[in-house]
């Protein structure tokens, strides 16, 4: 679009003018995407001459090509086809401003004398950011194919848009910051604010609500194994999905309830978190709830029924509960050291943890090990419920791995790996277990 408006004599003083150095770029997203481009131009006109590699650029009165400093802002709407030059400012370059720019660098200089294949090259500035804009529409368009988005009309459709190239740009910036080995960029919750996403996923009550107390957990005081899994040992059912509703609470006790049932009595059985949303008057549904809460309700109900009895529907409804359909049961619960040492050795030898985390960096989370600053993933803000299930190394990086509730399609099948030693994220804040006799 500037190199048209430039050649065409659109772009009023700049007209006739071509592009020699590119000194910034940036981009905002405003129904499509809008470029402001501050740029360095040579005035003159191309002629046969130049084409042919001489330059006859104007000259000023010392016999140097014009210069002109100038602004541009450009706006684009690449799934219509829609390019316009929409402001332009130019006046004359200050030399000193562009040898001051060419210290800081950053910047690209393009030869309008260029024939042949550095013509090609000639407007590599706006080409680049036109490819900007192609891949970011193209990562769009998959990431809508790849998890099914439908939006009801062009309006929402645009507002999703928009959404998600603001959220590619916070995934990098948590990229940048993570101290891990993690990586971040399109979940299935791209498209998705921050509000929306913490109101949809997350339980804002465990840092509000400070639970019931419940009887320190005994440590094992032997030293725990290097490394350890329970999904090695079947003490895990398989990752399921809270859908749009608060009540990763439910999902991270029952995910305790069943590793510890499996071993006290030998047989693992997919529990009901719906039970939970319904019939535990303690908590708040989809609003919220605490796993200590969550376990005196069980045991005032008389245990949990299996997924398969009380399926989960992913909403409050009608408790429903019946206790001839109970398949476990529990006697108490324990709170368990913010120890992360005594915290494995309890996990090695007891089973899966239910653990609340502070979740940040999990929006964007694809793979790897996290590892976000403290103070941007600090244990005062916990927010979210989990189930740790082990713990261990990759190559220098210590972990924890911690079966979450959204799905197989998000993170490492459905489960987050997070960096173990530094309490991260306060993961270490609000350990507890079931206990079965």
């Amino acid at each position: 679009a500037l190199a048209r408006a430039l050649a065409r004599g659109g772009a009023g003083p700049a007209s006739g003018a071509h592009l020699w150095a590119l000194r910034s770029a940036h981009s905002q997203v405003v129904n499509g995407l809008k470029y402001y481009l501050d740029v360095t131009l040579l005035k003159g006109q191309r002629s046969e001459s130049q084409a042919a590699g001489q330059d006859t650029a104007r000259h000023n009165s010392q016999g140097e090509p014009e210069q002109m400093s100038c602004h541009f802002e450009v706006w684009i709407q690449p799934w219509a086809g829609e390019k316009k030059l929409v402001q332009h400012e130019c006046r004359p370059a200050d030399p000193f401003e562009i040898i001051q720019a060419a210290k800081r660098g950053g910047w690209a200089v393009f030869h309008p004398q260029a024939s042949g294949p550095e013509a090609a090259d000639l407007l590599q500035g706006e080409r680049s950011l036109q490819n900007a804009s192609i891949h970011l529409v193209s990562l769009f368009k998959d990431f809508v194919i790849t998890y099914k988005k439908s939006y009801q009309d062009k309006k929402e459709t645009e507002r999703r848009f928009r959404i998600f190239a603001e959220n590619l740009e916070k995934a990098q910036v948590i990229q940048e910051l993570d101290q891990g080995t993690a990586e971040y960029g399109v979940t299935k919750f791209s498209d998705l604010t921050e509000e929306e996403f913490r109101s949809t996923h997350l339980n804002p009550l465990l840092a509000e609500l400070p639970g019931r107390p419940l009887k320190a957990a005994a440590i094992p005081t032997d030293p725990p194994p290097d490394q350890w899994d329970w999904r090695d040992y079947g003490a895990v059912t398989g990752v399921k999905n809270q859908g749009a509703c608060g009540s990763c609470w439910a999902f991270s006790v029952t995910g305790n309830v069943e590793g510890q049932w499996f071993l006290r009595k030998g047989s693992l059985v997919s529990l009901s978190e719906q039970e939970l949303v319904d019939c535990d008057a303690l908590d708040q549904a989809c609003g919220g709830g605490l796993p200590s809460n969550a376990y005196e309700a069980i045991e005032g109900l008389g245990g949990l029924e299996t997924e398969r009895d009380y399926s989960y529907e992913g909403f409050a409804q009608k408790c429903d509960f019946s206790k001839d359909k109970v398949a476990v049961y529990i006697n108490s619960s324990v709170g368990i050291s913010r120890d992360e040492k005594e915290i494995a050795a309890w996990l090695a030898k007891n089973g899966p943890i239910s653990i609340a985390l502070n979740a940040f960096a999990m929006q964007f989370y694809r793979r790897g090990v996290s590892h976000p600053f403290f103070l941007l993933c600090n244990p005062w803000m916990i927010d979210h419920a989990v189930l740790l299930v082990g713990y261990g190394t990759r190559g220098q990086t210590p972990f924890w791995a911690i079966k979450n509730s959204w799905g197989e399609d998000w993170g490492e099948k459905g489960y987050y790996y997070l960096y173990r030693g530094k309490r991260a994220c306060g993961m270490n804040t609000m350990c507890s277990s079931a206990v079965i006799d």
